[in-house]
């Protein structure tokens, strides 16, 4: 198993290597909280694919040396959501599995079989954050390529946040105000050295009680006791996931230009 320590730029320098930024873009699931008829992904959202638009913004970004489409083993669509998607930086592999974190850890092993080095980075980006911008994904790998750990894109939480419980009828109710202070709303893409996010993962998922609790890859890097950098993200940068935020993505997209 390759080692959990992080990796430092002194490494590199040390031994000649230039770390290499690859995405990962998890697209094997249903979807089913969108309410769209089928796996939310593919939905057309202002005249494409949700995830035609994500993948057109990351393939306008050159450092990214390539980006890895991780599909269900029995999608046999993508093709034709992403017509686009095509190159020697475009890859696809159909090895997603049951969980988020298993279809990155698939991914993983793939981008290793195609020569990806333990030191190179990792972007896992959801596919249904369909307004990430280039110049997002450009800022956080300013700020995480000399790092230790890496981290994400994330925002400050803003709103008043409230603990719930059940009333009789079934109806959640406010149980109580929650302490906003240093509370942060994850975002992707989350950068992490391969070498590190690799074993975080493989040891998040050989325990079903910690696998449970792994939601995005900031939070396996944590479990390994680690601390991820946060930095700023975007508002615009939501994860379409109910019904009302495709329509909010149709409107915003239609206001912006192509990515170049």
């Amino acid at each position: 198993m390759p080692s959990a320590t992080p990796l430092t730029p002194l490494m590199f320098s040390a031994h000649g290597f230039q770390p290499r930024c690859f995405a990962l873009v998890p697209c094997a699931g249903v979807g089913e909280r969108a309410g769209v008829g089928g796996p939310k992904q593919y939905h057309p959202v202002a005249g494409q694919s949700v995830v035609a638009h994500t993948l057109a913004a990351l393939t306008a970004v050159p450092r990214l040396d390539a980006t890895l489409v991780v599909l269900s083993p029995h999608d046999a669509v993508f093709e034709q959501h992403v017509p686009g998607f095509t190159g020697e930086r475009a890859w696809v592999a159909r090895v997603g599995g049951a969980s988020r974190a298993e279809s990155v850890a698939n991914g993983l092993e793939e981008l290793v079989a195609r020569g990806a080095q333990p030191h190179d980075w990792v972007l896992v980006h959801d596919a249904a954050r369909c307004l990430v911008q280039p110049d997002w994904v450009n800022r956080l790998i300013d700020e995480c390529q000399d790092d230790e750990v890496g981290g994400l894109l994330a925002l400050p939480v803003a709103d008043t946040l409230k603990a719930s419980q059940m009333g009789s009828s079934g109806e959640p109710r406010a149980q109580g105000t929650v302490d906003r202070a240093a509370k942060w709303s994850a975002q992707t893409p989350q950068m992490f050295r391969l070498g590190l996010l690799r074993p975080a993962l493989v040891a998040a998922l050989s325990d079903p009680q910690t696998a449970a609790a792994i939601t995005d890859e900031a939070s396996a890097i944590e479990a390994l006791g680690h601390s991820p950098r946060l930095v700023l993200g975007a508002f615009e940068n939501l994860k379409l996931t109910w019904p009302g935020d495709f329509a909010l993505a149709e409107r915003l997209l239609a206001t912006r230009p192509t990515p170049r």
